[in-house]
């Protein structure tokens, strides 16, 4: 048995159960060698005890339980519906766990630090990649995570302090946290290259009109403007196609299925690779701002990484110019 399960089963038969049931953690160990074996030998071989041990152990938390686990269909057991779902249970306490266990070993070989990260998905995609490559040059030898998340979970997540850094797209700060402007800009046009429209070097609602349009989804805020500027204007599109994400749009458009505007970050991740940017003479606001949680400790690795920040959205501002 992997030394990482043994560790989890000396944890596991640490703690208490909170139940009136007089089962002990043996029983539960038992129970889930049975079920990843599929036989009483093989739990057997797990559990490095011998067959009437484990048979035994198991009937008496059968007899604990109240209900039958097991089948024994001509000389094999046969899992219950019963047993199934108290296996699913039995495996998210195991692997939770584990994880604990992994995460504990990663700090102790990996003493160059680590950086928990939350952010819009798109900001994942078109944003961090570079930013992350600045900061590694200074620390190689720092764990970074990111963890793409809507709204509003990734606020609920910054106020829980559950990272070191956010990264969204609102100007104001969830509870307990302290926000920080980034970036600011426009909204830009994205075309396929070669298209006509690529002469004029600013695009207005009308150069719109009649045109193949690709959308973010219908609930989507830079959506919700979009479609009442060109109300506005008295401008109709051909509405081809509705995606989730600024990164699907951009693809779609590079295939020459349209035109679109989408935020600035996304756009230039893109450029030059069968798609070309135009200003819209509308103004959209585009807002990317930092988060940090008040109450969780900090490190100078944070600042670093603000700081790595702060210099790829420099180098966003120079090329939107």
């Amino acid at each position: 048995m992997p030394a990482a399960i043994n560790s989890v089963q000396c944890f596991y038969s640490s703690i208490q159960f909170n139940s009136d049931m007089a089962i002990e953690h043996r029983h539960i160990e038992v129970f889930r060698a049975v079920m990843r074996s599929g036989s009483v030998t093989g739990a057997a071989g797990l559990l490095f005890t011998s067959q009437p041990t484990v048979s035994r152990e198991l009937a008496r938390l059968e007899d604990q339980l109240g209900f039958a686990l097991f089948d024994r269909v001509r000389g094999r057991l046969q899992p219950t519906a019963r047993a199934l779902v108290l296996y699913e249970e039995v495996q998210r306490s195991y692997l939770g766990l584990e994880r604990v266990l992994a995460t504990a070993a990663g700090l102790r070989e990996d003493p160059g630090g680590q950086l928990s990260l939350v952010c819009v998905p798109a900001f994942a995609q078109a944003l961090l990649p570079a930013v992350c490559r600045r900061f590694m040059l200074r620390h190689p030898e720092v764990s970074i995570a990111i963890t793409p998340q809507e709204s509003p979970l990734l606020e609920e997540w910054l106020s829980a302090q559950r990272h070191d850094l956010g990264l969204t797209e609102h100007d104001s700060p969830p509870p307990g946290t302290r926000l920080d402007v980034l970036l600011e800009a426009d909204e830009v046009c994205v075309l396929p290259e070669g298209h006509a429209l690529l002469g004029k070097p600013v695009l207005s609602p009308a150069d719109f009109a009649g045109q193949a349009f690709v959308s973010l989804s219908p609930n989507d805020p830079y959506r919700l403007q979009l479609d009442e500027v060109f109300h506005t204007h008295g401008v109709s599109r051909q509405m081809r196609l509705e995606t989730q994400s600024a990164a699907s749009v951009c693809s779609l458009v590079r295939e020459g299925l349209g035109l679109a505007i989408v935020n600035p970050v996304t756009a230039l991740d893109y450029a030059g690779n069968g798609l070309a940017l135009r200003r819209f003479s509308v103004s959209i606001p585009f807002r990317i701002s930092v988060v940090r949680p008040e109450y969780r400790p900090s490190t100078p690795l944070v600042d670093d990484f603000v700081a790595a920040l702060q210099a790829e959205a420099a180098e966003i501002r120079r090329r939107l110019a």
